[in-house]
C-alpha cells in the first residue's frame, strides 16, 4: 500500500464509524419511543442525516439493527459499571454504590429502560441470538460474585448470596419502581418522581439489598 492510499482508508474507516455511531444512536431513540414494531427506517435513516440505503448496508433489516442497539445500551451500561472499581472498594461500599449507580443510570437513561421493554416483548430473541450480549454482562456478575466472597471472607457478609440473584434484585428495584411510577403514582395518590421520593427509594433500596447481605 503506498503512502498516498494508507490516509484515505484510515479516514474512509472513521467515516464508517461515524455513520455506523450515527444510524445506532439515531436507532436507539427511534426504537425507544416507538418499540421495535412500530420504529421505521424511514424515521431512523432521517434522525441520522443519512441515506436509508446505507443503513442497509450496514444492517440487514430492522430486525438486525435493533440487536444492535440493545448489544450497544448494554455495553454503554457496563462500561459505566466498570469505572465503578467495585474491586477497589470495601466490600459494603461497593455494594452500595452499585446499587446507587443502577438507580442513577435508569433515571438518567429511560430510553435504556424502554428498549429493555420493547426486547421482553419479543421474547429477547435478539438477545438469545446475541452471544455480544452475553460476553458483555457475564463480567459483571464474576465481579459481584467476588465483591460477595471479600465480604464473606472478611466476615462483613454473610455467605450462600447468589450474585446473580442478587444483581436481579438490584435492578428490579430501580426498574419495577420507574417502569411503573406512572400507574403507581396514581393508585396511591403520591407523586413517586419528586427528588425526596427519588431520595426515599433510594435509601430504601439501599437498606433492603445491604440488609440482606451484611452479617447480622
Amino acid at each position: 500500500m503506498s503512502k498516498t492510499e494508507a490516509p484515505v482508508t484510515e479516514e474512509r474507516l472513521r467515516d464508517a464509524d461515524r455513520s455506523q455511531n450515527a444510524i445506532l444512536m439515531a436507532a436507539r431513540d427511534e426504537f425507544a419511543e416507538h418499540g421495535l414494531g412500530g420504529a421505521r427506517v424511514d424515521r431512523i435513516a432521517e434522525r441520522a442525516g443519512l441515506n436509508k440505503r446505507l443503513i442497509y448496508y450496514y444492517f440487514a433489516d430492522k430486525e438486525t439493527l435493533f440487536q444492535a442497539v440493545l448489544e450497544q445500551a448494554y455495553r454503554h451500561i457496563r462500561e459505566k459499571e466498570r469505572e465503578l472499581n467495585l474491586l477497589g472498594l470495601q466490600p459494603a461500599m461497593a455494594l452500595r454504590r452499585l446499587v446507587e449507580f443502577t438507580w442513577t443510570y435508569y433515571l438518567e437513561n429511560p430510553e435504556f429502560l424502554t428498549l429493555l421493554n420493547s426486547a421482553n416483548l419479543h421474547r429477547a430473541r435478539h438477545l438469545q441470538q446475541s452471544e455480544r450480549a452475553r460476553q458483555l454482562n457475564s463480567p459483571l456478575i464474576a465481579t459481584l460474585g467476588e465483591v460477595l466472597e471479600r465480604g464473606r471472607v472478611d466476615g462483613s457478609f454473610r455467605g450462600g448470596v447468589d450474585p446473580l440473584q442478587l444483581y436481579v434484585s438490584i435492578a428490579g428495584l430501580s426498574y419495577f419502581y420507574l417502569s411503573n411510577n406512572y400507574t403507581l403514582s396514581a393508585i396511591f395518590g403520591r407523586d413517586l418522581m419528586t427528588p425526596k421520593a427519588h431520595a426515599e427509594r433510594l435509601s430504601h433500596m439501599c437498606d433492603v439489598i445491604l440488609g440482606y447481605v451484611l452479617r447480622s
